[in-house]
């Protein structure tokens, strides 16, 4: 099996509402659709959302990256080559994580029909359903009361609410919320880099002598600041994920190494991809630091992969693939199935995603 072409298209998926972090507001999913195409008709599939607050990624870069530099390494190649050909995608430009992504994805797409197989079983097997949270955007108190009570109606336990707009508001809110859906319902919360170490702490501190019962604080501090993590994590009686500070093996390993923080967030999008992705579960699985698998407001296709590694691996222990279940629609034939909640694993070939619905995906020349 030989890569003959690369395509590139775009697909626009309008979200059910707003989507409003400490970094930004989104109305609908923008991402660049890869398309490996081989001499046997076989098409590996790969996505990539341009997130520039956070990786940098405009569409325009991920598209000249894929171009200009990660294309003309693979084309013509066989898929077998299979090692070498990750390794290239990883080498060739550096940064460019979410283009890396993309075509990483596509390649483990082609390498589980050339030999049949799902890509989960291919990483390790371990289970085919998984269950996600939902996230609730950063909006009033009383907004987040109402949506998170509509997440529970709809059937979800586990809520990532998003804080960090403005600090003095954020325990008010996380009350509103706690108020809204009983004790029973787990609530983790992402900060996006929006506090201080200091600032942090007492944020958080606050909130669980209030009885928030507040399960993780993700990010709480920039990503650069590894000492601030490390202060969180030694004086929060929250635990700490690290998200926007992990980018590579590297990054995790020192985290690690630092007891930085408690646990790991794997994000395809961060780290580049699947092979990247897969070291730092490996290293996790090392020092005994649990994962959480998660997106980047993503569509099916690049949320499918992380559902992949999600089921393949037991160090991932929480999941935030909700991507899909925030759009009004799904443009993608095949993959994953996303009920709710619960989120099954395709047994198809690869990736298992066969296409799109007529119309919904754009070809760029």
């Amino acid at each position: 099996m030989k890569i003959t072409e690369i395509r590139l298209g775009k697909i626009s998926v309008p979200l059910r509402v707003p989507f409003r972090t400490a970094l930004r507001s989104v109305d609908s999913v923008e991402d660049v659709i890869v398309e490996l195409h081989t001499d046997t008709g076989a098409v590996g599939y790969g996505e990539a959302p341009p997130t520039g607050a956070v990786t940098g990624d405009t569409t325009g870069a991920i598209i000249g990256a894929v171009k200009d530099h990660i294309g003309r390494s693979l084309i013509g190649r066989e898929v077998d080559e299979f090692e070498d050909l990750l390794g290239t995608v990883q080498s060739c430009v550096v940064k460019n994580t979410s283009a890396k992504a993309a075509v990483d994805m596509a390649l483990w797409d082609l390498y589980g029909q050339l030999y049949k197989i799902p890509v989960y079983k291919l990483l390790g097997g371990a289970r085919k359903r998984i269950v996600t949270d939902i996230t609730i955007s950063v909006n009033s108190p009383e907004e987040m009361a109402r949506d998170a009570k509509d997440a529970l109606r709809r059937g979800y336990d586990c809520l990532k609410v998003k804080v960090g707009v403005n600090p003095a508001l954020d325990v008010e809110r996380l009350a509103a919320v706690r108020q809204a859906v009983g004790d029973g319902a787990c609530i983790r919360i992402d900060a996006n880099q929006a506090w201080g170490p200091k600032e942090a702490v007492r944020i958080l501190n606050r909130m669980q002598e209030r009885g928030l019962a507040i399960e993780l604080v993700e990010q709480p501090v920039p990503a650069h600041d590894f000492e601030g993590l490390k202060y969180v994590t030694e004086h929060s009686y929250v635990p700490v994920l690290a998200d926007e500070s992990v980018f590579s093996p590297e990054d995790a390993v020192k985290l690690m190494t630092m007891r930085a923080m408690d646990f790991i967030n794997i994000k395809l999008m961060k780290c580049g991809g699947l092979y990247n992705a897969l070291k730092i579960a490996s290293a996790a699985e090392i020092y005994g630091v649990e994962c959480m698998i998660g997106c980047m407001l993503e569509a099916k296709v690049s949320v499918n992969a992380a559902v992949e590694l999600a089921c393949a691996r037991k160090i991932i222990t929480k999941v935030d693939l909700d991507g899909p279940v925030l759009c009004r629609e799904d443009p993608v034939i095949g993959g994953a199935s996303f009920d709710g909640k619960a989120i099954t694993v395709s047994d198809g070939p690869g990736l298992g995603i066969r296409g799109f619905e007529p119309g919904s995906l754009t070809y760029l020349t």
